[in-house]
């Protein structure tokens, strides 16, 4: 199965279901036990992710977010790929990764060929436009070329008393300005190659980064915290509210340098300083014409909008605020029963239903008639549809995710995990900082050319078994582990969003290839500092954990190198 999902010779929704046609039949679990890790918790978490995301995109709000931002960055190139990065990664925490990329992208487009189509403002005409500027050309020529009062003021004098041989210095100064534009005009449009490179990757890199932040922003996320809740329950304390705290910080940072290094690579150290020129200022204006025609073209903001974005808020503070741990969470307030009931997919089935029954526009009855509606009294159609939802739901990644729980479980059940476990026990000798730098590297390599589903999937499982042999917190290597494998920047090939912006041509292989691996390593960077700081801090990942079980129960005391040093830790007994 492995083999099938990392080359997806069939579709990776129907690889998803080979462990119901596989592990049956070979004995190693049965077919109802192996059947309910396709709709557990987690699915429905995603589910209620996805159907809030459809609404999203059904009312066309995210356009107009991202419409909105670009128009308030600015339109020089550094601040509009900014712009482009921070829109992108936000839809990203919420919306899957290849829709965001897919909206955006066309965006990026429209105000590349605005551009291009303004590019030669400058520059054109230059043969017919200077017989009469030959004087003030001349003069503004030899303004730069001469620095003393005294020659400029030559310069003035030849200027007003022109005769025929001044004209003729003045006709040969024309001739070296035709030539300086030429080149200025070669030289600006590498430029725009260059910038048109750095936009179109901005959005892929910013969509698999942006990705990190939420439990729901992408597959491997759901695929860690399903295979969570199968290995140990719901004792970890990974709740959505609990991710957030570490990883959206993390995921800003690895923003914020990929924006720097992208600017750094085709445009230059000195674009965060400089000021615009003539064909910039042109450029820019382009720009903020093309987003201000986007955005007036969707209208006002309709009442669907509101209602969606006011259902949208909800869930994310619901979402955030349910069990953040570090303080008490609304649902301690339901008593201890039933906190317990309630979690993360409850509550976004509750508002996914909720989009089925409120409606896209203001009701024409009783007291919500405007005063200008004369129309007659009629239901109003819902915000959702179950038609959009067909269209629009990606319903194999539920598949996807279901398969992965299933495999996970197969591999719990089997020992195969167990035993690959202990044979990755060789590890052991090294500091476990060490340890989560290689298991990331290893997993980001691998993501490069396989999915990043299928990649974190098969490794999970794994982990955790390595994690109960060398006695460290399982947490501590799945949880970057995870992250890593969003970490796809160097080939089209990697994720969707890669395949997307790399279709839009003007990409080469090696521009994705060169600007990648540099995003690599310093995710890579990024994510050691995050894991072994404020994540190693906030989650406790220096503590053998209760809920966890211990491969050597009579060990009391063991070692826990950490990149400070060395943590001795007290283990807590495992029992059944």
């Amino acid at each position: 199965m492995a083999v099938f999902w990392m080359t997806e010779t069939i579709p990776m929704a129907v690889t998803a279901l080979l462990p119901v046609v596989i592990m049956p039949w070979l004995g190693v679990i049965g077919s109802k036990t192996l059947c309910k890790n396709y709709l557990k918790d987690t699915n429905m978490l995603f589910l209620g992710g996805l159907l809030v995301a459809v609404a999203v995109e059904k009312c066309n709000l995210h356009r107009r977010i991202a419409l909105r931002v670009l128009s308030m960055v600015g339109s020089k190139p550094k601040w509009l790929m900014m712009g482009f990065m921070m829109v992108t990664a936000f839809l990203s925490m919420w919306i899957s990764n290849t829709a965001t990329t897919a909206m955006m992208i066309p965006i990026v487009h429209a105000i590349l060929v605005q551009l291009r189509d303004n590019r030669e403002i400058v520059y054109d005409d230059v043969e017919d436009g200077t017989n009469g500027m030959e004087l003030g050309m001349c003069q503004d020529n030899f303004k730069e070329e001469m620095s003393s009062p005294d020659e400029e003021n030559m310069i003035q004098n030849h200027v007003t008393h022109a005769d025929d041989t001044d004209n003729a210095r003045c006709n040969g100064h024309s001739a070296y300005l035709r030539k300086r534009r030429r080149r200025m005009s070669t030289k600006s449009e590498a430029k725009f190659v260059y910038m048109s490179k750095a936009l179109r990757l901005s959005v892929c890199f910013s969509a698999n980064i942006g990705g990190t932040a939420t439990l729901t922003g992408t597959a491997p996320n759901l695929v860690f915290k399903g295979i969570v809740d199968t290995l140990y329950g719901g004792g970890t304390g990974i709740t959505f509210s609990s991710w957030f705290v570490f990883a959206f910080p993390n995921m800003l940072i690895m923003l914020v340098m990929a924006w720097a290094w992208l600017v750094i690579l085709y445009m230059g150290v000195s674009e965060f300083w400089s000021t615009n020129t003539e064909v910039e200022n042109e450029r820019t204006k382009a720009a903020a014409a093309v987003i201000s025609d986007e955005y007036q073209k969707i209208g006002p903001l309709s009442f669907a909008e509101k209602a969606v974005a006011g259902h949208f808020i909800i869930l994310a503070l619901l979402w955030l605020t349910r069990d953040p741990q570090v303080i008490p969470g609304w649902s301690d307030f339901l008593g201890e029963e039933t906190k317990t009931m309630v979690t993360d997919a409850s509550v976004g089935i509750t508002i996914a239903a909720l989009l089925f029954m409120f409606p896209s526009r203001r009701p024409n009855f009783l007291c919500f008639r405007s005063k200008d509606d004369d129309s007659e009294p009629c239901p109003a159609p819902a915000l959702l549809d179950w038609q959009t939802v067909h269209q629009k739901m990606q319903w194999n990644v539920l598949l996807i995710l279901g398969g992965g729980f299933a495999l996970a479980e197969s591999c719990k059940e089997s020992g195969l995990s167990t035993l690959i476990g202990q044979m990755l026990s060789v590890f052991g000798s090294l500091p476990s900082y060490l340890i989560v730098l290689v298991l990331c590297l290893i997993t980001s390599a691998f993501t490069q050319v396989t999915t990043n589903t299928g990649t974190i999937t098969i490794f999970l499982p794994i982990l955790a078994e390595m994690a109960a042999t060398l006695q460290m917190n399982p947490l501590y290597l799945m949880v970057p582990t995870t992250l890593a494998s969003s970490f796809a920047f160097m080939l089209p090939v990697a994720t969707p969003p890669n395949t997307i912006v790399f279709a839009y041509g003007n990409l080469r292989i090696m521009d994705m290839i060169i600007s990648g691996a540099v995003m690599n390593i310093l995710c890579l960077v990024v994510l050691q500092i995050c894991v072994n700081t404020w994540t190693y801090a906030y989650l406790g990942l220096g503590v053998y954990p209760s809920w966890a079980p211990n491969s050597h129960a009579n060990i009391s005391t063991t070692a826990f190198p950490h990149a400070a040093g060395t943590l001795n830790v007290t283990l807590m007994p495992y029992s059944n």
